[in-house]
């Protein structure tokens, strides 16, 4: 039990440091340079070199991270692909609203499917990135921001106002659920963010000239339950399986594949983006891997015949308070290990090879798995493996970490699940 719980401390301990997906990827990227990688940049050319490993950034928001064989040849790629990006409530430019000259609050929109009435009555914060002039070379630069304190709180209308509010209600984002920032008075609610997020940068609040930023919770992960056998966290979903992913990708050296961890953005609002899976990132970035390399830019085509992406996006768990809501045969739970997703409409990648192939590995990392299914009159979300492999035609499979409360401000997991998928990736990995 002692490894569960220290990896699942590591995992919200890397939730906790990333309160964006800006931060998640610049939390990936210094832990990857301790490591000895080296960053690339897509606008220069990449000269490979066989056993090192590399990185590529696009849209400080999404990444690539790839290590090559020390033996100087390659089969195809190894992928395990997640993203960094969870529902949240986006800040709309010039964002400060006066209300009856007492109040200020944040004017916001949706980011992503939402469980809106979660982030009620919670502490709240800033996080995200900031885009600053630089008066000497007249260049900008992006850099992320956090505003790392309790700063703001969506408050829920009293039950005497609202006496109908425990049978049901439905929000209105552009009135019931913006959060309240200040008191009005001299220097509030005219640009007093803006000063905000200048100190926390460190930079003058005159130079900061765009801005992408969302709300987050302040509430820590923690492991609860009778003998600390769940995980309660925000932004589980999709984080315990970058964790997982990032992790096993940086323990694991390759024989015989080139090992590709990519983490995408936006996965949470269609992907459709210049940074997502539904761009030419990750076909980009496997060329150029191909083009860099001595004498084998002709194989590429043969690569990714004989490669092999595993999706890792967090699957739905059965709820205690509504078990009828699940599959009846395809029905995973809490610390049950690793879940492989199936969906007639193709929704998931997992067909009868690919998933067989998943399950073989589990059996050789030594983890449980289990399967996934929707109820065939309940549509369920999509994720990252049918729209990559519509850029890149290979072999995949959808698997995820089984949680409760998926969309939620706060979502709950099972305390080993984490573990199992750093143990199945690292085989992958290693192969």
């Amino acid at each position: 039990m002692k490894e569960y719980v220290k990896c699942a401390k590591e995992m919200l301990d890397f939730i906790e440091r990333s309160p964006s997906c800006f931060h998640v990827i610049e939390n990936i990227k210094n832990h990857l340079t301790e490591e000895g990688f080296q960053e690339l940049k897509e606008n220069q050319e990449w000269r490979l070199s066989w056993g090192r490993g590399y990185f590529v950034i696009r849209n400080d928001s999404s990444l690539m991270a790839f290590r090559l064989p020390a033996a100087g040849e390659a089969l195809g790629f190894h992928i395990v692909a997640a993203h960094s990006d969870s529902p949240s409530f986006k800040l709309k430019e010039t964002p400060e609203m006066k209300v009856e000259e007492r109040y200020v609050k944040l004017n916001t929109e949706k980011y992503g499917g939402m469980i809106l009435s979660t982030w009620l009555d919670r502490a709240l914060s800033v996080a995200g990135r900031i885009a600053v002039y630089d008066d000497k070379t007249g260049s900008v630069e992006t850099r992320p921001v956090n505003i790392d304190k309790d700063l703001l709180v969506i408050p829920n209308l009293a039950v005497h106002m609202n006496r109908e509010i425990n049978k049901g209600a439905e929000y209105n984002p552009q009135t019931d659920m913006l959060p309240l920032y200040a008191e009005c008075g001299e220097g509030k609610g005219r640009n007093s963010l803006l000063r905000k997020l200048a100190k926390a940068a460190g930079v003058k609040a005159e130079n900061i000239l765009g801005q992408d930023l969302f709300l987050y919770v302040r509430e820590k992960g923690r492991i609860i339950g009778e003998n600390g056998e769940f995980v309660l966290s925000p932004k589980l979903d999709d984080l315990q399986c970058v964790y997982a992913a990032v992790k096993a990708f940086g323990e694991s050296a390759p024989l015989d594949y080139i090992n590709v961890c990519a983490i995408f953005d936006n996965e949470e609002v269609g992907s459709g983006t210049g940074q997502g899976a539904d761009s030419t990132f990750l076909e980009d970035t496997l060329r150029r891997i191909a083009k860099g390399l001595p004498e084998s830019g002709s194989r590429y085509l043969q690569w990714v015949a004989d490669s092999f992406m595993i999706s890792a996006d967090n699957a739905h768990a059965v709820h205690p308070n509504h078990p009828e809501k699940a599959d009846p045969t395809n029905r995973p739970y809490l610390n049950g290990g690793i879940v492989v997703k199936y969906h007639g409409g193709q929704k998931y990648t997992t067909d009868a090879a690919s998933g067989a192939y998943l399950k073989g590995l589990c059996r050789q990392a030594q983890v449980p798995y289990q399967t996934y299914a929707n109820r065939s009159d309940i549509l369920g979300g999509s994720t990252l493996g049918n729209i990559s492999v519509s850029h890149v035609s290979l072999s995949s499979v959808d698997i995820g970490l089984p949680q409760l409360a998926m969309h939620s401000a706060v979502e709950t997991a099972g305390v080993k699940d984490t573990a199992y998928a750093v143990k199945l990736f690292r085989t992958f990995f290693s192969a």
